[in-house]
């Protein structure tokens, strides 16, 4: 493939990747094996994966300032407690290798799918049931708690391995707060943009990026990134929550076979 060829390959495959990533943050589904399909060799092209997210993290996010207006404050916790967790899971790629967390990743991502199922089931119940003030006080210390920790451990799984991050974080925020899924989703964007900046300021030092291919595959997410969200805007959510967990299972069995065979 050419110089020209491979440019225009990334391009493609990171606007796909982009609209994956800003509508169920599924990105790795396309952006990942296109860099291993041009000859980078794996951990490179985990690295240079990684970087070039945040171009449909930017993308996303000034796509959704819409649905972001009125959750900063939320926001901004979440996602300091994101970047620890990424740190944290960053440092650990650098002195244990991927493949030890091989066999566990596939459970992640099926549990995953199936809290976003359920999240979308409670969340119509909820419009029909009415909760006491001390009950709802006491669900909420535990859901922030709950959540705090959740966030961390998804940050951590970002940095350090990362394939579906982004449907993880969408399968928490889901069942933690009560917002529609539009806006759930543009917190999710933010937040794993977030995960994926830290976790290359960190590359940058630790690590090799393939700059060169960066620029065509971020071209392509960035724009992916920003059309995903005005795509979120006007789908059936109820579908969008049924085809993102099917994905998600769909990746799941993928992995563990990859992983157990």
């Amino acid at each position: 493939m050419t110089l020209l060829g491979t440019f225009l390959f990334l391009i493609l495959a990171g606007f796909i990747a982009g609209l994956l990533a800003s509508i169920a943050g599924l990105a790795s589904l396309a952006s990942y094996p296109a860099l291993l399909m041009v000859g980078v060799p794996p951990v490179i092209a985990n690295v240079t994966n990684t970087t070039a997210l945040i171009f449909s993290g930017i993308g996303s996010t000034v796509s959704s300032l819409r649905e972001l207006k009125g959750h900063w404050r939320q926001l901004v916790s979440l996602v300091i407690i994101a970047i620890a967790g990424s740190m944290f899971g960053s440092w650990l790629l650098l002195i244990a290798p991927a493949a030890s967390f091989e066999k566990v990743v596939p459970f992640f991502i099926f549990v995953a799918g199936l809290l976003l199922l359920l999240s979308g089931r409670q969340k119509n119940k909820s419009t029909s049931l009415a909760t006491s003030a001390p009950v709802a006080a006491k669900r909420g210390r535990w859901a922030n708690t709950l959540s705090m920790i959740g966030i961390f451990i998804v940050g951590a799984y970002t940095g350090y391995f990362g394939a579906a991050g982004g449907v993880i974080f969408l399968a928490i925020l889901s069942i933690i707060t009560t917002e529609r899924f539009a806006v759930i989703n543009a917190m999710k964007n933010v937040i794993a943009f977030a995960g994926n900046f830290v976790a290359t300021i960190i590359f940058i030092f630790k690590s090799h990026i393939d700059w060169l291919l960066v620029l065509p595959l971020g071209a392509g997410l960035l724009v992916g990134g920003y059309t995903g969200p005005i795509i979120v805007r006007h789908v059936n959510v109820r579908l969008l929550r049924t085809l993102i967990a099917l994905t998600a299972f769909g990746l799941a069995a993928y992995l563990g076979y990859k992983a157990y065979k």
